[in-house]
């Protein structure tokens, strides 16, 4: 029984699933090519770096200069992964935000109020028919039972949504 009340979550949440996906991959591909553009700057300048310290070091050594330059590139490479990491958990977490977001607006939407009744339905599924179950403040319901919660609220959902995503979002960072 419980198989099939999380496959009619699943199905009625399809909709909002491909639409967050789809959004994501455009904020994404947006961000990433941000990204990418400050990460090939920031490695152009290191290797402008590593040339003129190179340079210079061929006038004070072979040996000291090699030793510098590979250094400094390593450095440099070191420094933009840490950009492009840095950059990419941002755009992760601007995704969330966005996703958390137009779940939120699913309250305008005339579906809402049954959506709401499947959520309320499903979370007495899982905690019983006594559960006590109120409406989160972002929409979507919350429901209590002795020792034990379930939160079904929109935002927690588009979170596990997009959680369950996890190979895809991160093949939005992969060339």
């Amino acid at each position: 029984m419980t198989s099939r009340a999380t496959d009619r979550t699943t199905d009625a949440l399809h909709p909002v699933r491909a639409e967050l996906l789809r959004t994501a991959h455009a904020d994404a591909e947006a961000l990433l090519s941000r990204t990418g553009q400050e990460a090939d700057a920031l490695l152009e300048q290191a290797r402008a770096e590593a040339r003129a310290i190179l340079e210079e070091a061929r006038r004070q050594g072979e040996a000291d200069g090699v030793d510098a330059a590979r250094d400094l590139l390593a450095g440099a490479r070191r420094e933009a992964r840490s950009r492009t990491l840095a950059a990419r958990r941002e755009a992760y977490e601007e995704l969330r935000r966005e996703a958390a977001e137009r779940a939120r607006e699913l309250r305008a939407t005339g579906g809402y109020a049954s959506l709401r009744e499947r959520l309320e339905h499903r979370a007495r599924a899982l905690l019983g028919p006594g559960a006590e179950v109120s409406e989160h403040a972002d929409g979507g319901v919350v429901a209590r039972a002795p020792g034990m919660r379930v939160d079904l609220s929109l935002t927690a959902l588009a979170d596990r949504a997009l959680d369950r995503t996890g190979a895809e979002v991160r093949s939005l960072w992969e060339p």
